[in-house]
């Protein structure tokens, strides 16, 4: 069987790359171990022209190769401006692969995915959609479009996950729609991280969080916490790892509270330094708005750190009370007090710390596959061709 997926996933040329293309994220990952279970792989993907950031991973995989789609511009207000007139030069290339392969598989949300997805459900071929983003949020009107189609179509060839983790089914209205977890770890990965023995506290404790540094992810409000939390006479450092539109506001921010000597920015980090960071560090800290299934919360967990996390999407029930402290609010007191309750109380945080590695064991790229296969299988019949000798 021959897949495509069509995502808005950029990636970017590269020489050090079989595919020649590289991309950031759990991406590349996932897209490789999802190769494994059919023919041949096809990723439509827009391309960007600029060069790559160091760090970024290779699309490669399994028969697996890339068909460039025209650039995108970053910024939201740029790309509805430019959606029709990319339209126009890529709609013939992506109706094309679409009629060529045996299967579509779409990540949402996303503009390009949707295109696909609505073409591929004209042309009637097997479609695997995988809701990528807060299943729970219905703001905007791609928010509930995308979860509307998802109920009125789910069923039979129309393969549908939402991404999340609930002993209640994503859909009262279709139960065809299943949940998936979402990883970047390999089982190598947990077994490297994550050998089953508690961390120790440091000191000083270094705090760290992950991510888009965007205004939802509220690290701002973990900077504003550094203050609190000295002047209860923990010795704390806080690690910010990634990039976004927010960056220099936290920098100025740090300066302003004149804890610079504390934070450390890292900004873009490749895969592999991620994990070291994750490892040098006692506490990660997750206060966000909004959320799908956090993959840098599952690597935290499997490098044993208690999570501070909000109430948000599937972090209540992958956190509990088992792995960490979900906040009652998301300010900074908040979490000043949740990082000092771990920081007074060693023999809790390491109780904290080997359960963090036990539940991380659970969410493996294999495992992630496996589920994947079954349910496609089930629908689908053979994903994959096998010559018996």
């Amino acid at each position: 069987m021959n897949l495509v997926v069509i995502s808005h996933k950029p990636c970017w040329m590269s020489t050090n790359s079989i595919s020649g293309y590289v991309t950031d994220g759990g991406f590349p990952l996932q897209m490789a171990i999802l190769s494994e279970l059919f023919d041949q792989t096809t990723l439509l993907l827009p391309v960007q022209k600029s060069t790559p950031d160091a760090g970024m991973l290779p699309l490669t995989g399994s028969n697996l190769r890339v068909r460039p789609l025209g650039q995108l511009p970053n910024s939201q207000r740029e790309r509805r401006l430019y959606t029709i007139p990319w339209l126009a030069l890529n709609s013939f290339k992506i109706l094309n692969e679409i009629m060529a392969a045996d299967a579509v598989h779409i990540p949402i949300p996303g503009d390009i995915g949707t295109i696909g997805m609505l073409l591929a459900q004209l042309l009637q071929k097997p479609l695997f959609v995988r809701h990528c983003g807060n299943w729970d949020r219905r703001l905007t009107l791609a928010e509930r479009f995308w979860r509307w189609y998802m109920e009125r179509y789910a069923g039979g060839k129309r393969v549908f996950m939402a991404t999340g983790e609930s002993p209640v089914p994503p859909s009262q209205k279709n139960p065809n729609i299943q949940w998936i977890f979402s990883t970047s770890l390999s089982e190598k990965d947990i077994e490297t991280f994550g050998a089953i023995l508690p961390k120790q506290l440091s000191n000083p404790v270094r705090l760290i969080t992950v991510g888009r540094q965007e205004s939802g992810k509220n690290t701002g409000k973990i900077i504003r916490s550094i203050p609190l939390i000295l002047n209860k006479g923990i010795d704390i450092h806080l690690d910010v790892v990634g990039t976004g539109t927010q960056l220099v506001k936290l920098q100025e921010l740090a300066i302003q509270l004149k804890i610079e000597n504390r934070v450390k920015f890292h900004g873009r980090v490749d895969h592999h330094s991620v994990f070291k960071l994750l490892q040098n560090a006692d506490i990660f800290c997750f206060p966000t708005d909004s959320e799908g299934f956090p993959k840098a919360v599952v690597e935290a967990l499997a490098c044993g750190l208690p999570v501070i996390a909000t109430p948000v999407s599937v972090l209540p029930n992958l956190i509990g009370d088992s792995a960490g402290i979900i906040l009652r609010d998301k300010s900074e007191d908040a979490i000043a007090k949740a990082v000092i309750q771990l920081c007074s109380d060693r023999a809790n945080y390491s109780r904290l710390s080997l359960q963090a590695k036990l539940i991380a064991r659970n969410y493996s790229l294999e495992r992630w596959s496996n589920v994947i296969s079954m349910r496609l299988s089930a629908q689908w019949g053979d994903l994959k061709s096998y010559v018996t000798q």
